[in-house]
């Protein structure tokens, strides 16, 4: 599942082995999990203390790991998918959510960069799904495919249905989102990335300090770029032209869906420091998009931004 497409999740990006560490400590012995390898709902929240539980339920049913938090809005657009796709395959997957605000050692292990971020545990090991808010129908594809992957890993059990399971996908104090943000909801679920953006815009221009808008504009907007590129064809075509800003862009578009963060930044900042200076302006502008999809505290954000200064004073 690894891939480059629309939503893959960094590459290499999980490392789990503080958290398996800490799973044999006496501090992970109880909480919110559940004892031993029973989950106490298809859908339940995990902490720092707990995860050592959900490792090993992993070696019973796939565990889908949703890293989320309040203030994100993709987050809470996909959530409420996860939830009702969990739920209707009745315990042949579990849901463990984590808040990455409340939970910083989670947070670090799976190295999230950015949120929502999708990864499922099998045996005991990290399996990248994808980032970003994404449509149902793509949902219960990736999760079909877990399926078929856990099974070839004997990961095959099945959690019993509680009875609150059936309402897990429709948490009753979810507030309502604001009708532009619906509308782009909405149209990330049915595929229409480009309808998305545009219901985007037209919440940043009622309000250019919606952060919420901001993070799902730029989401949108590289799930529209490479939902419809074919990878080894843009590498060729990028390979034939390497001064063609447009095919630079689609490679470095897909390195970035698929995880490969530095590729990504310096395939544009090479593109950037062979460009005349009057031609270069598209590429700055593409970097800064990107720079902010992966977050400005991230060291490989910081380390471009610095190549970036240099090559433009």
């Amino acid at each position: 599942m690894s891939d480059p497409r629309p939503g893959a999740v960094l590459r290499g990006a999980v490392d789990l082995s503080s958290l398996r560490q800490r799973a044999a400590s006496p501090a992970a012995a109880g909480g919110d999990a559940g004892g031993g390898d029973a989950a106490p709902s298809l859908v339940f929240d995990v902490t720092d203390a707990t995860f050592g539980q959900v490792l090993e339920l992993s070696r019973t049913v796939p565990v889908v790991v949703d890293l989320w938090a309040e203030w994100c809005g993709p987050c809470k657009q996909l959530s409420p998918i996860l939830e009702k796709v969990v739920t209707e395959l009745s315990g042949r997957l579990v849901l463990a959510k984590v808040d990455v605000d409340a939970n910083p050692q989670l947070a670090q292990g799976f190295r999230a960069q950015s949120i929502p971020m999708v990864v499922a545990l099998v045996a005991g090991q990290p399996v990248p799904l994808f980032t970003g808010a994404v449509p149902e129908q793509q949902v219960r594809e990736v999760f079909g495919q877990l399926l078929q992957l856990a099974a070839q890993q004997g990961v095959t059990g099945v959690v019993p249905v509680g009875e609150g399971d059936a309402e897990a996908s429709t948490p009753p104090d979810e507030p309502a989102l604001p009708p532009l943000h619906q509308e782009a909801f909405d149209a990330i679920e049915a595929g229409d990335y480009a309808r998305a953006v545009t219901a985007y815009e037209a919440a940043l221009a009622e309000n250019p300090r919606d952060e919420q808008a901001r993070a799902g504009l730029g989401q949108v907007k590289l799930l529209d770029r490479v939902q419809h590129l074919d990878l080894q064809q843009a590498r060729d075509a990028a390979a034939a032209a390497p001064l063609d800003a447009e095919a630079q862009f689609a490679v470095a578009d897909l390195d970035l869906a698929g995880g490969h963060v530095d590729d990504a930044f310096g395939r544009l900042l090479d593109l950037f420091a062979a460009l005349p200076a009057d031609e270069r302006a598209p590429v700055r502008e593409r970097l800064l998009e990107l720079f902010g999809l992966v977050g400005d505290a991230d060291a490989r954000v910081v380390r471009a931004r610095g190549r970036l200064a240099s090559l433009l004073f």
